[in-house]
Formats: structure tokens, C-alpha cells, sequence
């Protein structure tokens, strides 16, 4: 059904959005758009630093410990 608007039928539909909620109006909403993008942006990465950094706390070092009094 939308695979055949073309860009006349969008070029159509953005003036009538323009035309019913007007330049202002428009311009804000995209202004919310972009904020709530960012906070997006910026929760994905606290939440990834946040598994980083649990994993990093939970990994421990494995390594055989020299000891001299083995030798």
C-alpha cells in the first residue's frame, strides 16, 4: 500500500502537515524529537558501561601465582 506513493504523494502529505499544525509547531516537535534521540543515545551507552563495568568486577585473574617456596 505505501510502496507506490512516490514523492509527489510525499511532497502532498508534508505540506498538508505543514499547512494543519504550522512552521512552530513542527519545528518544536522536532526539537523533542531530537532531545528524546539523545537521551536514547545516552542510556544505551550508561547501560552498556554499566554491564562493563559488572563484568569487569566479576572477572578475576586466573593466573597461577609464582610461589618461591615451591620451587
Amino acid at each position: 500500500m505505501l510502496n507506490n506513493i512516490g514523492l509527489p504523494g510525499l511532497l502532498l502529505i508534508a505540506v498538508v502537515v505543514l499547512v494543519l499544525f504550522g512552521r512552530g509547531k513542527i519545528s518544536s516537535l522536532m526539537g523533542e524529537v531530537g532531545k528524546g534521540i539523545t537521551a536514547f543515545k545516552k542510556g544505551v551507552s550508561d547501560g552498556s558501561k554499566e554491564i562493563e563495568d559488572a563484568t569487569a568486577d566479576s572477572a578475576r585473574d586466573v593466573t597461577p601465582q609464582n610461589d618461591k617456596d615451591k620451587a
